[in-house]
């Protein structure tokens, strides 16, 4: 009976791992397509969706050619004269750029020795190599992100403190979200 009882516990922990996350997931999508067909008063469910992944899609080609560029740019300059709007507008547009854009900054990996004494190491990434203006010319800036959250510490460390990893960008910010236990494997 104790044998029997410790295989449907394990069982149940064995299912849950793969019904919890597939459920979330499903639910998170089901919420948010419901919340987009909300909004734009739409009887077919998952249209809202399609039409915002277009839309933005058509946002991405027009900015991409040149005649689109000069009015981007134009855009841009405006935005950031306006003191508060800068800061929003500017500091989103370079995050969102260092995920998806062209200047991608989460693409470089590191273990950064956090205490020498206790071995104590983080992985982060590199998002400026060079410090010179600041006067900081043997630092780098490397960005820690928090496991679990969108967000994370931002820390100038001296370059010796900081060992490039041989691992994809996405391989590592997946390993640092998940607070280590996803691994490094490629999905």
């Amino acid at each position: 009976m104790r044998e029997t009882l410790r295989k449907f516990v394990r069982y149940f922990f064995s299912g849950t791992l793969f019904i919890v996350p597939l459920m979330a997931t499903a639910y998170v999508i089901f919420i948010s397509f419901s919340w987009l067909d909300s909004l734009l008063h739409l009887k077919i469910p998952g249209i809202g969706f399609v039409i915002i992944i277009g839309a933005i899609s058509l946002f991405g080609y027009l900015t991409s050619t040149y005649a689109f560029q000069t009015f981007t740019d134009i855009f841009d300059q405006g935005m950031n004269r306006i003191p508060f709007v800068k800061l929003i507008y500017s500091s989103l547009k370079d995050l969102l750029s260092a995920f998806v854009g062209e200047k991608k900054k989460f693409d470089k990996p590191v273990l950064v020795t956090i205490n020498k004494e206790n071995q104590i190491y983080q992985v982060g990434f590199v998002t400026q190599k060079d410090l010179s203006e600041l006067g900081l010319a043997d630092m780098v800036a490397v960005y820690f992100p928090h496991s679990y959250a969108l967000s994370g510490n931002h820390f100038l460390v001296p370059k010796d403190s900081v060992v490039p990893l041989q691992i994809s960008g996405p391989s590592a910010m997946k390993f640092i979200v998940s607070g280590g236990v996803s691994g490094f494997r490629e999905v």
